[in-house]
């Protein structure tokens, strides 16, 4: 006996045996049921996610001989002559290798006759949009008026292409992709029921990635991983054969940017490329990672677990701020784009890794363009942060920056000044920095206050952060404690805000006292507008 391949052995017979498309079902089988069943029915949709499936089970519940129904016996004559492509009142048509008016003419001469088995005669035509205008003008009349006992069943990849006058005509059903998770679920079944012993999860699920909401393509791929793996379904050869790499090697990708290891990074993508892999589809998997991650960090509980790495996900959400993850991501969209004018493939795919180690997001103090990260220990790192931090932008600000080191000295609320610059964070971290003001400190332990309105910006991730932080500049262990309470001092916020509005008097005074400034409003009956006015070196301030 000749094999069968696992896209025919396993194509649904049923409507129940549909793996999603739950939109299109529920309406077809409340019609066959109430028996309102239509002339025309159109059927859209990428390929691969059931369209002709669809439109043979509905075959055989019009022609099925226990009756028009939502449950076909698949016992009949009729049911088992339509599975096998043999019933003869079912006539299949390929329009993209019919498309003259000549053979459309022809189709449509044996409309007027009555069926010759069946209960309706059926015209299933597949790809539809193909035919040429002639030979749509050829079936319209018949679309339009068609014989009691005859149903059109249409198909195709690419409904814009199909007139109005064909569309008005029809009742169309879009087929959306199938998602991820189901694929992978059915292509589990199946494998229990081919009793292939232990696949891996993680094959599964990357040749359900692969088929992108195709069944069929999936079904079609795992006939081609059972054949490269010899019936046993291995995790590292299904890649190889996909092109793609294992999820470990991107979670440890990320781990390097992390830590900025340019040369472990290297290293990593040199291992990867002796797999061959095809880099548009390594660049798209690391562009998934890159969203759950972010995922992680704002909504853990809607993280997927295809590929069992929850903990390892959860790990590099809490070590990689959330607005890198937010560059790196669009660093991978922009090299997606740029990789066909890479010398090669990998070459592009490094330079986009690289990239992503070179660039940070600008912070408040950054300006909008993004600077460079050197690691820390080198002589670029060295010199990054005291010139982040050498612009004074108001009397009250450049005050508190007189000194090089901050100076527990100094009031409570200038020492904390003095200390969220020389920390130079970004971000929500900065955000909470700034909100806060200094209640307590001692060698070994701070205490902040907090307005309790303020409240949302206080996370752990933050508060972790923070801390390690203050322990980078201080040269010492620190515990760090956030009371939720109103600040008895001024916060750096408020403090940057009443410099301004100094500074900003003082501007509106010089200009108020500037004699060619009175003298116009002498001649021309000026007047000034105080909120118009802009001190100097204050509009990047904001």
């Amino acid at each position: 006996m000749s094999y069968q391949v696992l896209a025919s052995k396993w194509r649904p017979r049923l409507f129940s045996e549909m793996v999603g498309q739950e939109h299109v079902l529920r309406a077809l089988i409340n019609a066959l049921n109430n028996s309102r069943v239509h002339h025309a029915f159109l059927f859209t949709g990428t390929r691969g996610v059931g369209k002709t499936t669809v439109a043979r089970i509905l075959a055989k519940s019009l022609n099925c001989e226990q009756g028009v129904s939502a449950q076909p016996c698949g016992q009949c004559s009729a049911c088992q002559a339509i599975d096998a492509g043999k019933f003869v009142d079912l006539i299949e048509v390929d329009a993209a290798s019919r498309t003259k008016v000549e053979d459309t003419r022809e189709l449509l001469d044996n409309v007027q006759y009555s069926p010759a088995l069946g209960r309706y005669k059926i015209y299933l035509i597949d790809e539809v949009h193909m035919l040429s205008t002639h030979s749509f003008n050829a079936l319209l009349k018949t679309l339009e008026e068609p014989p009691g006992h005859v149903k059109f069943l249409l198909a195709t990849t690419d409904p814009q292409k199909l007139p109005v006058t064909i569309l008005s005509r029809c009742l169309q059903f879009n087929l959306k992709r199938i998602p991820l998770d189901s694929i992978r679920d059915y292509l589990s079944a199946v494998l229990e029921k081919e009793k292939i012993v232990q696949p891996s999860l993680e094959a599964v699920t990357a040749i359900a990635r692969a088929a992108d909401g195709s069944m069929r393509d999936a079904l079609s791929l795992l006939d081609q991983a059972l054949a490269y793996c010899n019936q046993q379904l291995n995790e590292s050869e299904v890649h190889a054969m996909l092109g793609t790499v294992k999820q470990d090697y991107l979670n440890q990708l990320l781990l390097c940017l992390a830590q900025a290891d340019a040369a472990g990074m290297c290293k990593l993508i040199e291992q990867m490329s002796q797999a061959a892999p095809d880099y548009n589809l390594l660049l798209d998997d690391l562009v998934s990672l890159l969203h759950r991650v972010a995922l992680a960090q704002f909504a853990p509980d809607a993280v997927d677990d295809w590929y069992e790495d929850r903990q390892q996900l959860l790990a590099l959400a809490e070590r990689i701020p959330e607005e890198d993850i937010q560059l790196y991501y669009q660093i991978a969209l922009h090299g997606r784009r740029d990789l066909p004018l890479a010398p090669d493939p990998r070459t592009g795919f490094e330079m986009v890794m690289l990239r992503m180690l070179a660039f940070t997001p600008a912070g408040p103090a950054d300006g909008p363009a993004a600077r460079r990260r050197a690691p820390a220990g080198t002589p670029a790192a060295a010199s990054a942060e005291p010139a982040a931090a050498s612009s004074a932008r108001s009397p009250a600000v450049a005050s508190d920056r007189s000194g090089d080191q901050p100076s527990a000295s100094a009031d409570p609320a200038t020492y904390w000044v003095q200390l969220t610059q020389a920390m130079n964070l970004s971000g929500p971290t900065r955000q909470l920095a700034n909100f806060c003001t200094l209640s307590e400190h001692s060698d070994d332990r701070l205490v902040l206050a907090l307005d309790p309105k303020y409240q949302h910006i206080c996370n752990d991730m933050s508060q972790k952060r923070l801390a390690d932080a203050l322990q980078q500049v201080l040269g010492r262990e620190i515990k760090l404690e956030i009371l939720l309470q109103t600040p008895a001092q001024e916060t750096p916020v408020q403090r940057q805000q009443r410099a301004k509005q100094e500074q900003h008097l003082q501007a509106v005074a010089a200009i108020e006292q500037d004699a060619t400034v009175q003298e116009l409003q002498t001649i021309f009956d000026a007047t000034i507008k105080p909120e118009l006015v802009q001190a100097i070196g204050t509009k990047e301030d904001e």
